[in-house]
């Protein structure tokens, strides 16, 4: 049986049977062009029932269009899919249309529990008739029922609702909600319903920790297969233990990996050294085949004569193998080709040497109306500072001002004679966004130069970081996407070589596997670091470091 594509708010076709074990999606498809451009290429997949797989990779390699494609709403430019069974599916965005209500929604949730119930009720009368295949009819409703838990699909819903804080007043339009409530109150639904599989695109989107640790659970008890689009970390290495990684690879394919987080953290590291190895010895190859030809034209101009006042026989003998020799060394070079692609730059994180004794100090500092209790700090060279607390207790704001960009109300901040201090804010910082990201790393260095913050020897490329692909430096920054804006932003900080790097939420929007690399830099770099973050996993990573918790007694 199909899966006819699913209705608007995301819920399985309620005429659609749960497979259970019998359940699957099949992929082979060619690839997916969008806008004129290919967005995959090769996709070879198949989800089954115990799948726990996460998609990953960078922004705009393709992760929401290949959920499309595995549930329908997307065709591949060539290729098949085959679904089996129900699919649940949760996209990023809700458009409320007018007049849906919240009931509207959970009706949608539970339609194929009460249908199955009813099913089953009528199926009951048949069989209690005598009708003539009854006997069949009754244990297909009941198989259905049961595979559903149809008898307990509103109460699922309700401790969803509840779990996850979304609107529980059926009631209520969905248009007169915030965009984080309808999320919630859709993803409630969802989750209250029972499906062969569940699709998520950054379910973790506008939920607490509350919420976060609800989904957690329900993704590990589903008894179908799960499919996780995500940055975040924590719901990842907590739930699925494949990773399907759309970044470039050595064959343009997209790579499966097993062994969850860490065998997908470790399978791409290995991945990437045989890419970055079978690349340089073909290059190395190459080189050496066109210096033997480079060597065997020379012998054919001059090596080859014999010394002066030699006969003539001799250099007629030798003629024809030097000849034959440069022939084969050409050939040889000709046929030679270098079939590994280039891998993409890694990132590197810059050699910061900060000076000595106490590079930033925050004496009784407080902010009106920002930030209410004081705070006092001090930062040498490699020290740590984690800085955590709710939303609104003035975590962005103590950063603000420990960066110079926002004086104090009461206290001070002082920093050693020449120290730089540096902060990565949430919001890409770029004045002109017309202009290219090249450009506008090039003038910053420039600036940079000029005052004489930056010395020539300590100027970086922006290619020398690793942060941007080369199709991407020759952007405009409007034309960024916000993962690649937020790489520029990091990209300008860095190169002014900080002596105390201050990062605020520095996950956002960045790649999972970026932030490994940031954070494993973070832990080596000899600059003293200040983070301020909600991400699960950050937090963990570094919980070893000193942690000032704001808003806390």
């Amino acid at each position: 049986m199909s899966l006819t594509p699913f209705p608007h708010h995301g819920s399985s076709d309620p005429l659609t049977l749960p497979a259970g074990d019998r359940a699957q999606i099949a992929v082979s498809a060619d690839g997916v062009t969008r806008g004129g451009r290919r967005v995959l290429h090769a996709v070879e997949l198949t989800v089954s029932p115990r799948s726990r797989l996460a998609i990953v990779g960078e922004n705009g390699r393709g992760k929401t269009t290949l959920l499309q494609l595995l549930v329908g709403t997307l065709a591949p430019d060539e290729g098949t899919v085959r679904r089996v069974g129900s699919i649940g599916v949760a996209e990023q965005e809700l458009d409320a249309a007018p007049g849906t209500t919240v009931d509207d929604l959970v009706a949608d949730a539970v339609a194929p529990s009460y249908i199955a119930l009813r099913a089953l009720d009528d199926a009951t009368d048949a069989l209690s008739a005598s009708a003539a295949g009854a006997d069949d009819a009754y244990a297909d409703a009941l198989e259905r029922a049961v595979r559903l838990d149809a008898w307990d699909a509103d109460r699922r819903v309700d401790v969803a609702l509840e779990a996850l804080d979304a609107c529980a007043d059926r009631a209520r339009d969905l248009a007169t909600l915030s965009v984080g409530q309808r999320y919630r109150v859709r993803l409630a639904c969802l989750l209250g319903a029972e499906h062969d599989f569940l699709l998520l695109d950054e379910p973790t989107n506008h939920l607490d920790a509350d919420g976060l640790d609800f989904l957690t659970r329900r993704v590990r008890d589903h008894r179908g297969g799960v499919v996780v689009v995500s940055h975040d970390r924590a719901l990842l290495a907590d739930t699925c233990e494949e990773f399907l990684d759309l970044d470039p690879s050595r064959d343009g394919r997209p790579r499966r990996y097993g062994g969850g987080y860490a065998g997908w953290q470790e399978g791409r590291r290995a991945e990437r050294e045989r890419w970055e190895q079978e690349h340089a010895d073909q290059q190395l190859e190459h080189a050496r085949l066109a210096t033997a030809a480079h060597t065997a034209r020379d012998r054919l101009q001059t090596g080859w004569r014999p010394p002066k006042g030699t006969g003539k026989h001799q250099r007629q003998s030798h003629a024809p193998g030097v000849v034959q020799a440069v022939a084969r060394a050409q050939a040889a070079l000709e046929a030679h080709r270098v079939t590994v692609p280039a891998p993409p730059l890694a990132f590197s994180f810059p050699d910061l040497r900060p000076g000595r004794g106490v590079l930033l100090s925050a004496d009784d500092v407080t902010v009106e109306n920002r930030l209410t209790r004081t705070v006092s700090v001090g930062l040498s060279a490699g020290e740590r500072l984690l800085v955590t607390g709710p939303n609104g207790a003035g975590k962005s704001t103590l950063l603000a001002a420990l960066a110079g960009r926002l004086e104090p109300t009461t206290g001070s901040v002082r920093s050693g004679g020449g120290t730089r201090v540096v902060l990565v804010a949430q919001e890409t910082e770029v004045d002109d966004e017309s202009r290219t990201a090249r450009e506008v790393f090039d003038q910053h260095i420039g600036r940079l130069r000029s005052s004489g913050m930056l010395s020539d020897r300590h100027a970086l490329s922006l290619g020398s970081l690793g942060l941007l692909p080369g199709d991407a430096v020759a952007n405009r920054v409007r034309d960024l996407s916000q993962g690649q804006r937020r790489r520029l932003d990091l990209a300008l900080r860095l190169a002014e070589r900080p002596d105390v790097l201050i990062l605020d939420e520095p996950t956002n929007h960045l790649s999972i596997s970026l932030v490994d690399e940031l954070t494993e830099a973070l832990g080596a770099t000899r600059a003293a670091v200040v983070v301020a973050t909600h991400d699960r996993r950050l937090l963990s990573d570094l919980a070893e470091w000193p942690r000032l918790e704001i808003g806390a007694a």
